[in-house]
């Protein structure tokens, strides 16, 4: 397999087949159950499934994996690499997907976030996401605890006429290493 170059016009891009073993990597960085490459190649290429990689230069920084119904969509996993923490990588990611829900014309994204993580949650806040229910004990975390999952929603506006489109490209910061 050809070995993809290292400059990208746009930080942001959708994942591709040659991205999997990356973005498995950097899922298993931020979780604790990584997901294997089939199954995000799996979600990305499904059909309503969407899948962008922030990186920077050849080097995987962030993703966000989701997927829609025709009615709704819902992101599935976002996952930032720590050295890329608050840096604005998860938000540009968000962004981009909330932009990509817009032009496939559906008008609601949702997903779901541990109770306990306050980053995400405040993120998730500032982008207009409101709680609209609760899995009680959905997380497992060490020494046999759980914690709730929170399923939050948000509405999207509407693309401008003549902007629906498949979900390609975005644009976003660029962090210098």
């Amino acid at each position: 397999m050809p070995e993809r170059p290292c400059a990208t016009a746009a930080p942001i891009e959708a994942i591709c087949p040659d991205d999997l073993p990356a973005v498995a990597a950097l899922h298993a960085h931020c979780f604790d159950e990584p997901w294997q490459p089939e199954l995000i190649g799996r979600i990305a290429r499904a059909p309503g499934g969407f899948g962008l990689l922030w990186r920077n230069g050849c080097e995987p920084l962030g993703f966000v994996l989701g997927r829609s119904n025709g009615a709704r969509a819902e992101v599935l996993s976002l996952g930032v690499a720590p050295s890329a923490r608050q840096r604005g990588v998860a938000r540009a990611l968000m962004n981009a997907a909330i932009d990509g829900v817009s032009r496939r014309g559906l008008r609601t994204l949702y997903l779901e976030v541990a109770e306990d993580n306050d980053a995400a949650l405040r993120l998730y806040r500032a982008l207009g996401f409101a709680p609209v229910g609760r899995r009680p004990g959905y997380y497992a975390r060490p020494e046999a605890r759980t914690v709730d999952a929170l399923t939050l929603r948000r509405a999207i506006l509407p693309a401008a006429v003549g902007e629906v489109r498949p979900l390609r490209r975005a644009e976003g910061p660029r962090i210098v290493s």
